[in-house]
């Protein structure tokens, strides 16, 4: 274990986060876990290593559940049982017992996304995001029932990526000057990305059941950083009657490594804004100074070389929080799979910078609708001004401090390029 650095953000020993690697040696597949600069393969680990000293206490250890193609079969154990492998594993890497044969650089690692998903849902919950989009493409103010209960639609689990990787220019149909306009077929001349984060359901829901509020958290594996590429001009052409579809289904990007509910447990922390009207029994979380997560986000921008900050948020800005879009997702009995990706919607928060310009948007749309200048100088594009170009790569970050402002742990990089339509 000779230098393995096991305070190297993000990936901290008080992260620990899961992911589904391979290597160029070794092409099958596998459960690995992020430590410093290396990855764990638990498969060699489980087989090497301490691990199933478990077993006794643990019944549902199994050595092969970590040589599958994705964490499912992981994240399916009872939460006790996954605490339980985190704990052995933090124990073995503070006392040097995880074997050298199970570590791998990261530099040589291939990530694959990290689990199967049956679905994909996106939430749309930031008050402040809601306010600076109203408008053009839903009513003027924001519909009574946002109010009353967590929106959402059901996305494409085909054009889920890991990161990075390059998002071809969509095409489909839009107005070519407003919705009064004449139709074209095209390229998106307004691409946008949306700063979210999603979670993995670690536990199911059959179908015709629900779930009560208070176990939502046992529910969930973990989070990683998720961006939701959007078309906007396309989706200003389908958002009446039915709303999205080619517009947001073309393409949504995640990190590669999924932080544990575990990790995140000293960042609970109540929502930033409160609800009025109040929510309804079902979607009242029972102690609301731990109902949401205090983890902190940013947006940049790799234009010509330059790397550019577009803007911070934080996950307490949501309105709704992970915990009632989860308990809302299955309250109509449609049942809930392991695996499933929820997506938080975008984040925006209400702060401003040192000028007074407004500093937490998260995305390019409420930058325009709002006048706020927060993309480069172009160098020249076909498309949209405002919006992003061929080769704009997009990084997105999250971080949970300490109480002292010190960074503890992150969530990697969500990244995605731009690349010319196909």
């Amino acid at each position: 274990m000779a230098g393995l650095v096991l305070d190297k953000l993000p990936y901290t020993l008080a992260n620990l986060p899961y992911g589904v690697i391979s290597t160029a040696s070794e092409p099958k597949p596998r459960c690995a876990v992020a430590i410093g600069d290396h990855a764990i393969d638990l498969a060699k680990y489980s087989k090497h290593g301490n691990l199933f000293n478990l077993e006794s206490a643990h019944k549902f250890i199994s050595q092969q559940i970590f040589s599958e193609p994705a964490l499912n079969d992981f994240a399916a154990l009872p939460g006790a049982t996954r605490r339980a492998i985190r704990e052995q594993i933090q124990s073995d890497l503070m006392v040097g017992k995880v074997p050298a044969q199970a570590l791998v650089p990261l530099h040589d690692v291939i990530n694959h996304l990290p689990m199967n998903m049956t679905g994909f849902s996106d939430f749309y919950t930031s008050l402040e995001h809601c306010q600076n989009c109203s408008g053009e493409m839903s009513s003027a103010s924001i519909a009574k029932n946002w109010w009353y209960a967590p929106s959402v639609y059901n996305s494409r689990v085909s054009s889920v990526l890991p990161s990075p990787r390059d998002i071809p220019r969509p095409r489909n149909v839009y107005f070519t000057a407003g919705i009064d306009s004449q139709p074209a077929y095209g390229p998106s001349r307004k691409l946008d990305f949306e700063l979210e984060m999603g979670f993995f359901v670690s536990q199911p829901v059959p179908y015709g059941e629900t779930m009560p509020i208070a176990n939502a958290r046992e529910h969930i594996f973990g989070f990683v950083m998720l961006n939701d590429w959007s078309a906007r001009d396309h989706q200003l052409f389908e958002m009446r009657p039915l709303g999205p579809f080619h517009s947001k289904g073309f393409g949504t990007s995640i990190s590669n490594w999924i932080v544990p509910m575990e990790a995140l447990e000293g960042n609970a922390t109540a929502p930033h804004t409160k609800q009025d009207p109040p929510p309804f029994e079902h979607l009242t979380w029972p102690t609301p100074q731990d109902g949401t997560l205090d983890i902190k986000l940013r947006i940049k921008l790799v234009r010509n070389g330059q790397e550019h900050t577009l803007g911070t948020s934080n996950l307490k800005y949501l309105y709704w929080t992970p915990y009632q879009q989860l308990t809302h997702h299955a309250a109509s009995g449609c049942g809930m799979q392991v695996g499933d990706l929820i997506g938080t919607g975008t984040i925006s928060g209400s702060g401003t910078d040192e000028k007074g310009v407004k500093s937490e948007l998260g995305c390019l749309y409420e930058a325009e609708r709002t006048k706020t200048q927060v993309l480069p100088q172009s160098t020249g594009t076909p498309y949209e001004e405002g919006y992003l170009e061929d080769g704009d790569e997009i990084i997105l970050e999250g971080w949970c401090e300490d109480g002292k402002g010190v960074v503890e742990l992150g969530l990697g990089e969500c990244r995605g390029r731009i690349s010319a339509p196909k």
